[in-house]
């Protein structure tokens, strides 16, 4: 079917430094401009062309973004910076709708903050902002009373009250078993393969995606086994290292807004230095 469109609308997705949308960085952009009469373009010097648009970020890509996305420092050393291309990207969306997945939430914020950094004057003001996710989301709900009626084809009547919640998820766990046992899963993110099996162990590491040392995630393990730190300027580099070269940041942090459950690992990582 050809959308029913009456200006241009352009879905793009970037890949980033990280997460901050202060403060990380654009590294990679694709575009994809779906005009009135269903024609489409890509590229912004090259209409029609390769789609994909390196960015020097001008700054370090941690090494596990990098395996996530696939964009190391040495693809964009000689890639333009962000200024460089700002007004090419500026008039390849000028009066255009926006679209993407979590683009409402992640990607949109993020190209704001990098126009608005080089001083290109970008604004949302009168565009439709379109979130594929968002709609993923609405109409294929992820609640319990949803996983429920798909997985055990029954309606959760007493949802939110904590015995039929705990005996649902029960149940659901059970069909899933029943349901996946011997299917395998790749995890986008790490790119590793994880097979359903009836057994805890296996199902525990299957539902660890992210290998948190404490519950939020402020502290993860790095493919050397290593406690880093998962956010702020220290993102990525292992914590014992943070914390013997500035012995302040410890303080910072167990005065700071963080849990209990992440102060508590970070007591244990200082005291075994």
């Amino acid at each position: 079917m050809e959308l029913n469109l009456k200006r241009p609308l352009v879905f793009f997705d970037l890949e980033t430094t990280g997460t901050n949308v202060a403060s990380d960085r654009i590294v990679e952009i694709a575009l994809v401009k779906v005009m009135p009469d269903g024609s489409i373009h890509t590229r912004p010097e090259k209409p029609g062309k390769e789609n994909r648009f390196l960015i020097n970020p001008q700054m370090h890509i941690p090494t596990e973004t990098s395996m996530i996305h696939g964009v190391y420092d040495e693809d964009v050393k000689d890639a333009p910076t962000f200024g460089d291309v700002a007004s090419k990207l500026f008039k390849f969306i000028h009066d255009c709708d926006l679209g993407g997945f979590n683009s409402n939430r992640f990607d949109i914020p993020l190209l704001a903050e990098e126009f608005l950094r080089v001083g290109v004057d970008f604004s949302i003001e009168g565009r439709n902002l379109i979130d594929a996710q968002v709609i993923f989301h609405l109409m294929e709900q992820r609640t319990l009373s949803a996983g429920y009626k798909f997985y055990c084809g029954k309606s959760l009547d007493d949802a939110h009250e904590a015995l039929p919640d705990t005996m649902a998820t029960f149940e659901i766990f059970k069909e899933q078993i029943k349901r996946y046992e011997g299917q395998s899963a790749k995890d986008i993110r790490t790119k590793k393969s994880f097979e359903i099996q009836n057994d805890m162990e296996k199902i525990h590491a299957f539902c660890q995606r992210n290998r948190h040392a404490d519950l939020m995630g402020r502290l993860v393990y790095n493919d050397d086994d290593q406690v880093v730190f998962n956010f702020g300027k220290y993102r990525g580099m292992p914590v014992k290292d943070v914390l013997k070269k500035d012995a302040g940041y410890f303080g910072w942090m167990m005065q700071g807004d963080f849990p209990n459950y992440t102060k508590k690992v970070l007591k244990e990582l200082k005291e075994n230095l």
